[in-house]
């Protein structure tokens, strides 16, 4: 029985008289415990694609399962990281993470368990020292940080990132490729990510999803990515399947970008 099943999927946007075909017959299964990558090139609808499984979106036909139990609307089960950082600049870092905290345990905690709870997920990322500051008074990263906090805090069955280190510098976004590595290890959490990056994909993932282009894009292949964990980036530059699997992606992009300059 799979964990989580998107099934027969298509996607069609309506304006006015015009109908966009976004998303063709999707069909994937991931296991619990499992890092799923999705990538391809802008404009593949691997964002309505995590957007479905988040439930802000609803498939035209077909739809998603997870433990046997049909998405069409949000839930705490799943909890979305956008690349913006989308903390409220109003609310401290802790009362960021406490605000989700509240909505899904405020029945089953008690208020001093949910005070644990909400430092035990900023020190989990490593950010319970800026509880007390406000978004603007810290970096992108640190942002970043607190939004991921404030999704594992909600215990999700899945969590699911849209390209959530995509606006980061290279030395930040490499910190945190390793901070989300090691709370997947220590968590054993189901993952749903969407990356334009091939090496933040290979690194990263136990499976990745190749979109081909759009409109009517669908899955063109499905990569496994052999490497045993934990997984360390420096050992892994001349380690001969991360270089295969790496080749793979970006030699099916390739095909797929010469594809589209030549229609």
């Amino acid at each position: 029985m799979a964990y989580l099943k998107l099934d027969h999927v298509d996607k069609t946007f309506t304006r006015g008289a015009a109908t966009t075909e976004v998303l063709k017959d999707i069909n994937l299964t991931i296991e619990k415990g499992e890092y799923v990558s999705i990538i391809g090139h802008s404009g593949c609808g691997k964002s309505t694609m995590l957007n479905i499984v988040a439930g802000l979106t609803t498939a035209t036909t077909g739809g998603v399962l997870l433990e046997e139990r049909e998405v069409n609307s949000p839930g705490p089960d799943r909890a979305v990281v956008f690349q913006n950082h989308s903390l409220l600049p109003w609310l401290t870092v802790y009362e960021n993470v406490r605000l989700g905290v509240d909505k899904v345990f405020s029945r089953s905690k008690t208020r001093a368990e949910r005070d644990a709870w909400t430092l035990h997920n900023l020190n989990l990322v490593q950010m319970a020292h800026a509880k007390d500051k406000r978004p603007s008074e810290i970096s992108g990263g640190m942002k970043q940080r607190v939004g991921i906090a404030r999704a594992l805090a909600m215990e999700p069955k899945v969590l699911l990132l849209d390209e959530p280190f995509g606006a980061l510098d290279a030395l930040t976004r490499a910190h945190l490729q390793d901070s989300v590595m090691a709370l997947h290890q220590k968590l054993g959490n189901t993952i749903l990510m969407i990356t334009h990056d091939v090496d933040e994909a290979v690194l990263l993932s136990d499976r990745i999803v190749m979109m081909t282009n759009g409109p009517s894009a669908h899955i063109g292949e499905v990569l496994e990515v052999a490497l045993p964990r934990p997984r360390k980036r420096l050992e892994l530059a001349t380690n001969p399947t991360y270089v295969k699997c790496r080749q793979r992606v970006l030699e099916f992009l390739y095909e797929r970008h010469r594809f589209v300059e030549a229609a």
